[in-house]
């Protein structure tokens, strides 16, 4: 192969199922040129598996930009269907699998994974150029005519593991409310003994009473604020504060800290043992901080006069659970909580407030 009409990487070759494949390192700048995403060039039966979607691309671009020297990406996953030679530095076994892989320049490339990473790092490239020489490893495989390529892509994804969100936000060491979040955790006595910082949801007999993505969701519904929103000092002030005097006011987290009650009893009993429950809460501390910045603290203490359980359906049914008895969590729920635990503080409901209230008891929701 003419090495003027190929594109040359350092590389490693490797062999997995009595097949040679390479680890090559390719500078960010020739990511967008030889990866092209064109579905003219995908066959019809791997387009489906590579819509792009494009609402994830600023995430992950503004991530490169943001952290341009300290961002981190594992490596790209791609099919070649075209001539490629690699050339060992030497034929020792310590050099003989090091070398060049050589590929020629019309040959086809086909991400088996990584394309989003990809369209981000062209759009990076965009702003902040300067990352071009920098390097991401590619692992190429060799595929004529990318016969092979659908196997790869279901090999690659079928034993794949999502972490969770709350190792997301345990691992995050950037996000601001992530770190306010982990850090309240670590200092409020029923929070550090009772939050689960790996799970999402809590089976019954879990020794723990609340998630930590359930404490992270609640401080965004608290300061009305996105993920990756700006946080201010007087934002961590509240919220320290807040969850201090939460975790003092609902009488059975106290009986639990207190080893009267136990978490299993809790969540089988209580509403206060689920997410719908503190998501709730976490609306109606953004309604006090806003309309009662003066005396927030004296609705949520009272809060320890109401009535949690889940027997007391005149309260609950159809907002924390349903008919069946099913805890159920989603927008609406929250809302509906927040709506019952204000009309029990006897606060006023606000416009979007009273109108969800209505659909509710008209039998609509």
């Amino acid at each position: 192969m003419d090495a003027a009409f190929s594109y040359t990487f350092p590389a490693i070759k490797g062999i997995q199922a009595d097949k040679e494949y390479y680890v090559a390192m390719c500078p960010l700048r020739i990511i967008p040129k030889i990866f092209l995403f064109d579905e003219d060039e995908i066959p019809p039966e791997h387009r489906a598996q590579r819509i792009l979607n494009k609402s994830r691309i600023p995430e992950i671009t503004n991530y490169i930009v943001e952290n341009h020297r300290d961002y981190v990406f594992s490596s790209l996953t791609a099919s070649i269907d075209g001539d490629l030679e690699f050339i060992p530095f030497g034929q020792e076994p310590s050099s003989k699998d090091l070398g060049q892989l050589r590929i020629s320049l019309d040959a086809r490339f086909l991400i088996n994974d990584g394309q989003h990473r990809r369209a981000a790092i062209e759009e990076a490239l965009k702003t902040t150029p300067e990352i071009g020489s920098e390097t991401i490893s590619v692992v190429f495989y060799h595929d004529e005519g990318l016969t092979k390529s659908q196997q790869i892509f279901s090999d690659l994804n079928r034993h794949a593991v999502n972490t969770t969100s709350s190792i997301g936000i345990l691992y995050d060491h950037r996000d601001k409310l992530a770190l306010v979040t982990k850090e309240l955790v670590s200092e409020i006595p029923l929070l550090k003994r009772y939050t689960d910082r790996e799970r999402v949801s809590l089976s019954k007999n879990s020794p723990k009473i609340l998630a930590l993505n359930h404490v992270f969701n609640t401080n965004l519904r608290l300061l009305g604020k996105a993920k990756g929103d700006h946080i201010s000092d007087e934002d961590k002030e509240f919220l320290l504060e807040f969850w201090k005097v939460l975790t003092n006011s609902i009488v059975e987290w106290q009986d639990i800290l207190n080893k009267k009650s136990s978490p299993r009893d809790l969540r089988a009993n209580f509403i206060v043992g689920h997410g719908v429950f503190i998501e709730a809460i976490g609306l109606l501390g953004r309604y006090l901080r806003e309309y009662h910045s003066e005396d927030w603290k004296t609705y949520i203490e009272a809060l320890s006069t109401v009535d949690w359980n889940r027997a007391n359906t005149d309260h609950w049914l159809g907002r924390a659970f349903n008919q069946n008895g099913r805890i159920q969590k989603n927008n609406q729920t929250i809302q509906l909580t927040t709506n019952k635990i204000k009309s029990l503080l006897e606060l006023p409901l606000l416009e979007h407030e009273v109108q969800l209230e209505n659909k509710f008891k008209q039998g609509d929701y």
